[in-house]
């Protein structure tokens, strides 16, 4: 299924003049107190989020999942779903790839038809944290950090392959994620765990083009449950130094323990400039992977404001690659990761507003009371017309998902494809 422009501005003609009047009020609001306004919408029309090939079919736990139907059952039809989103929003410009599901048996044809839809490759993503059928070497107890040399050597040499695919595709920079760690005391030695990881991130991070930047994740617990070798932004970040320049730490949201603040471990990484990517996802209780922005608004918001910051201060740290990292137990897919890309905006846009020159005074004055005002009276603005005049000025749907519902784009996917289609990687 392709969305045309055509399609699109037709769609978008009974919400332009509700459109123009919520803009201009806030147009004018916003100008009076010194925003550049055309500034802002700019921004959010180029900030670009990518979309995980795993996140476009249903989600599910240990207990169960539960098909939608009409989910992309080839690599090719990932593609297509994601040039659906980004059709309706021209905010997910970019798929991230997860391998072995996602091995190209074409790679000029899935380059050419990533093109076709208006999208590149991000960060490519490995996968030691479950064994493979035929695989000659089992991670059950570990993978980069194993005793067994058979098996680190068959997982590094994994990644290794995964670069080699990536760099066919034009990415630039690998993902690792490990699931190692011990589910009881004893089960490891803490210290040769951590220097056997170490070993194999910098026979990983040697095989990397030139060009590439390696994402070291964390993981307080899950799948194990006693301890994770890489546990925390700190060890990430220690590993991430071990390795070189090129490599850095990726935050996801619900890789903390509960009511860990976020937003300040985001301003110590851009600080030091080892802030590499991000993954976007919401949790009420652990790594729930939650819609963003379904549970906690306020915080994503902060992080954001440390994110414009760090993007405005911190020269020293690369743009952040942008992902959307989440389970869709219950929801459609689709909709689901454009409930996301609209919430990761409206945080993008409220930061955006925060005057960063009257919050450094304050903060310089000991005015608490004044730098909460500053940054709630930001938080509170309803940006979602900055949001519309962004997608109008790139052509995409003014109000996305309504848009999706009423070009029936769920069913039209389930004619095409079937109602027991399955998605791979999950």
């Amino acid at each position: 299924m392709i969305i045309g422009k055509d399609i699109i501005e037709q769609n978008n003609k009974s919400e332009i003049e509700s459109f123009n009047s919520d803009f201009a009020y806030l147009s004018d609001k916003l100008t009076k107190s010194g925003t550049n306004v055309a500034e802002i919408v700019n921004k959010i029309a180029d900030f670009q989020v990518a979309i995980p090939s795993w996140a476009l079919g249903a989600g599910g736990t240990r207990f169960g999942r539960f098909s939608y139907g009409g989910e992309p059952a080839t690599l090719e039809q990932k593609l297509d779903d994601v040039g659906l989103i980004h059709a309706l929003t021209h905010s997910a410009g970019a798929v991230s790839l997860h391998i072995p599901w996602d091995i190209p048996s074409d790679v000029a044809a899935i380059k050419e038809k990533a093109a076709s839809h208006g999208l590149v490759f991000d960060a490519m993503n490995s996968n030691t944290f479950q064994d493979q059928p035929g695989a000659n070497h089992s991670y059950k107890f570990g993978s980069l950090n194993t005793t067994n040399e058979d098996a680190r050597a068959y997982a590094v040499e994994h990644n290794k392959e995964v670069i080699r695919i990536g760099k066919e595709l034009d990415s630039k920079s690998l993902t690792v994620w490990l699931a190692d760690g011990a589910s009881f005391p004893g089960q490891l030695n803490f210290q040769t765990a951590l220097s056997k990881t170490e070993q194999s991130l910098k026979e990983i991070y040697t095989g990397m083009p030139e060009d590439w930047k390696l994402f070291i994740e964390y993981k307080p617990y899950e799948p194990n449950f006693y301890s994770t070798t890489i546990q925390d932004w700190g060890t990430s970040f220690m590993l991430a130094n071990a390795c070189g320049e090129r490599a850095y730490t990726l935050v996801d949201l619900g890789h903390h323990l509960p009511n860990t603040n976020i937003e300040q471990i985001v301003a110590t990484l851009m600080y030091k400039g080892k802030l590499g990517g991000f993954h976007f996802n919401d949790s009420k209780y652990g790594d729930d992977d939650l819609t963003v922005g379904s549970i906690k608004p306020y915080a994503l918001f902060l992080i954001f404001n440390e994110l414009v910051y760090g993007m405005e201060n911190n020269p020293q740290n690369p743009y952040p690659a942008w992902m959307i990292d989440a389970s869709h137990n219950i929801k459609d897919p689709l909709e689901d990761l454009i409930q996301s890309l609209e919430a990761i905006l409206i945080a993008y846009a409220q930061a955006l507003l925060v005057d960063q020159k009257a919050l450094r005074e304050a903060q310089l004055n000991n005015d608490v009371v004044r730098a909460q005002e500053i940054l709630q009276n930001a938080y509170r603005t309803d940006v979602r017309p900055l949001l519309k005049a962004a997608r109008t000025q790139t052509g995409a749907a003014l109000d996305p998902i309504a848009a999706y519902r009423k070009l029936k784009i769920r069913e039209n996917l389930i004619s095409e494809r079937g109602l027991h289609v399955k998605a791979t990687g999950l």
